[in-house]
């Protein structure tokens, strides 16, 4: 029998909560509220991006607020949207609880900002260490948010196993050494020889992670 992974790294925005729409809404508004014009494309493009990332982009399409003005906007918006109900993708209060009941730490490791992982990791109660996107120097795609998480739960980052679902989670995650699955997404992970795949949450479960964690890759999706 496959031992479990030494630990599992999860991306938060569009891995475990469904909060994706949360934000191209908020983008959206908040662009058109300057007479500007932002795409589904244009949201689709900044899952998985920093703040500043995203900050520059609504400043370049006519958004005059400062970055930091820009994220208190963003963050008041969607905070105050998971606040009425955590919005959860399917499988991943299984998946967390089975875990934990397993014994294997759990990360959470986010672009997001800590006003809105804290909260959502104290309602959680399952993670032994939070790294939110204004922790680290270096965000995603720049393997130091992983690598910080590995450090913390004091684990080598090769014997974890990290989910995400976007391509810059998906290159810091491959960056900092960890096994990695990709959830399908309205972004497109580039293919990789070292890259396990599935569809959703409710395709993994600890035998497919222990497999993943000893090193064999996977394609999990749905037909």
């Amino acid at each position: 029998m496959l031992e479990l992974p030494a630990a599992v790294l999860w991306d938060m925005d569009g891995t475990l909560i469904d909060t994706e729409p949360y934000w191209m809404a908020a983008e959206t508004e908040l662009v058109e509220a300057y007479s500007g014009v932002w795409t589904p494309a244009d949201a689709v493009d900044m899952i998985g991006s920093s703040m500043p990332v995203c900050a520059a982009a609504l400043q370049a399409r006519g958004v005059t607020l400062t970055a930091l003005e820009i994220a208190e906007a963003l963050n008041s918006r969607v905070g105050a949207a998971v606040a009425a109900g955590i919005p959860w993708k399917p499988g991943a209060v299984e998946l967390l609880t089975e875990l934990n009941g397993a014994g294997v730490p759990q990360a959470l490791v986010t672009s997001s900002q800590a006003v809105l992982a804290a909260p959502f990791a104290e309602a959680v109660g399952l993670f032994d260490v939070v790294v939110a996107g204004d922790h680290v120097a270096n965000s995603k795609p720049h393997p130091e948010p992983y690598l910080t998480a590995a450090r913390l739960l004091g684990v080598e980052p090769g014997l974890c196993v990290a989910v995400e679902d976007s391509p810059s989670g998906v290159a810091a995650a491959l960056a900092a050494g960890a096994r990695v699955v990709a959830l399908a997404s309205p972004s497109t992970v580039p293919p990789a020889p070292e890259l396990s795949r599935v569809s959703r949450l409710t395709d993994l479960d600890l035998a497919a992670l222990a497999r993943v964690g000893a090193g064999h890759v996977l394609d999990l999706r749905a037909a």
